[in-house]
């Protein structure tokens, strides 16, 4: 059974980091990938970025380039979101989720992925 446990998220300044956790299975990670999505009320979710053992990391949102980084840490079976200099419009409840998939799959997706963590509130407001 693939689980993923999140932690992590809060509230935050602008300016401010975070650092997302998605706590899963050694199966999950050599054999799945793992992305983060986040959505903001009234909003589409959006999909940020995404690891696995054979496809390395990719991210996808133009918004988040250059301040989120997604890691994974094996010996822990866990993937991190690390984010930086956050925004006002980084407000969110972010998600990881895992499939049998690779990641260059996710762009051109319609249907969600198979298994998703219980989800993580990231307010930045001063």
């Amino acid at each position: 059974q693939v689980q993923l446990v999140q932690s992590g998220g809060g509230l935050v300044q602008p300016g401010g980091s975070l650092r997302l956790s998605c706590a899963t299975s050694k199966l999950v990670l050599d054999y799945y990938i793992v992305a983060w999505f986040r959505q903001a009320p009234g909003k589409d979710r959006e999909r940020i970025s995404c690891i696995s053992r054979s496809d390395g990391n990719l991210t996808y949102a133009d918004s988040v380039k250059g301040r989120f980084t997604i890691s994974r840490d094996d010996a822990k079976n866990m993937v991190y979101l690390q984010m930086n200099s956050l925004k006002p419009e980084d407000t969110a409840t972010y998600y990881c989720a895992a499939d049998l998939l690779h990641c260059y799959h996710l762009p051109t997706m319609t249907s969600p992925l198979k298994y998703w963590g219980q989800g993580a509130q990231v307010t930045v407001s001063s």
